[in-house]
């Protein structure tokens, strides 16, 4: 919290001495009420503001993301997490880097998002959605298909279906491949499948996965990008697409993805 507090007082401070006005939800002023003095309160109806910056890490920004997508806003993270792959400018360099991206010097990514159906009701994931056996160490059993294609059962921890920023993740783990940001694609991956041909399979827009439990005797469960929005029995399925929503990350000119990449995973 203190650490907050201090980075809110030098984010103010280099706001003010560019003339940009700094705005902040609700939650935050009744966190921080002295360091947001002279700070307006966010209107979430009007949506009127022109960039959001996150101070956290990876599940942060992923927040933000979610928060700002409805308005097009773009989202520009500073790093207080373990990671940070999402995220631009480093905790010490607010002073240094933040005029930059005041003064529009940044590139604005697209990220796809994609959607599941769970009984009727609509979730978006800016990164993944997991079907998951709901015992922990039973194996849950998982009927797939795509484009009513059916591609079999399989025995596994899990299926995991990832887009291009959330591939990074738990997908990444799993063993899938990484899909590069601009890439306009979904990958599903098996969970420690207990078989000998599961392999990760990328599919474009216009593809549909159908997911169905099979386990017998437990639910499965089901997660958008790290939260449970429900659960399957026996029998039970849910449909995954890519959306039609792309969320804008916000990232410093000399940091791509795959500058990003290397940093992050190759030490």
């Amino acid at each position: 919290m203190a650490r907050t507090r201090e980075a809110i007082r030098v984010v103010r401070r280099v706001l003010e001495a560019h003339g940009v006005e700094m705005v902040l939800p609700e939650e935050e002023f009744r966190k921080h009420p002295e360091t947001a003095v002279g700070a307006t309160a966010w209107d979430e109806a009007a949506g009127a503001v022109d960039l959001a910056l996150v101070l956290g890490g990876d599940g942060t920004t992923l927040r933000a993301l979610h928060r700002f997508l409805p308005f097009g806003v773009p989202v520009i993270g500073v790093n207080y997490g373990r990671v940070g792959f999402l995220t631009s400018i480093g905790a010490d360099e607010i002073d240094s880097r933040l005029p930059e991206v005041l003064h529009g010097r940044f590139d604005r990514v697209s990220l796809p998002t994609i959607e599941l159906v769970l009984f009727g009701q609509r979730h978006l994931a800016v990164n993944d959605v997991l079907v998951t056996g709901g015992v922990q160490g039973r194996m849950a059993v998982l009927e797939w298909e795509v484009n009513g294609e059916r591609m079999g059962e399989r025995g596994c921890d899990g299926i995991v279906i990832a887009t291009p920023s959330g591939s990074t993740g738990y997908n990444l783990s799993a063993g899938g491949a990484v899909l590069s940001w601009g890439v306009d694609a979904m990958i599903v991956t098996f969970v420690a499948p207990h078989a000998l041909d599961s392999r990760p399979l990328v599919l474009a827009h216009g593809h549909v996965v159908r997911v169905r439990s099979r386990s017998q005797g437990f639910r499965s469960r089901v997660v958008v990008d790290g939260h449970v929005v429900g659960e399957l029995d026996e029998g039970e399925g849910v449909e995954v697409r890519m959306a039609a929503e792309y969320a804008p990350l916000a990232v410093l000119q000399d940091r791509p993805f795959l500058a990003r990449y290397r940093d992050t995973f190759s030490r």
